[in-house]
């Protein structure tokens, strides 16, 4: 019995690892995406104006503490809105961007 055992053990053993072994994971995705969400500090000031009054509107009792943009012209904004700090995301034009 104990060789039935083992011997069903090795043969399922053998086929996982062959089924595994089969299937490339392709991770230029992941890369990409890190790429292209690196975000550079920038002055306020810089800011569109569009985000700025979309943020004016969205949010009248927040306070813009820091900005951020990237390759893509997406701004990260870091604001703090009745003491919680929190970040919000918009393109060039003052549309909102969900991000997890």
């Amino acid at each position: 019995m104990k060789k039935v055992v083992l011997s069903v053990a090795i043969v399922l053993g053998g086929l996982s690892t062959y089924a595994t072994s089969a299937f490339a994971m392709n991770t230029t995705d992941a890369i990409m995406i890190t790429i292209n969400q690196e975000y550079k500090e920038i002055k306020v000031d810089a800011l569109p104006q569009a985000v700025r009054d979309a943020l004016a509107a969205d949010f009248p009792t927040a306070t813009l503490d820091k900005a951020y943009v990237n390759d893509a012209q997406e701004y990260k904004l870091d604001i703090t809105v009745d003491g919680a700090k929190s970040s919000v995301y918009a393109d060039k034009d003052g549309n909102w961007i969900e991000k997890e």
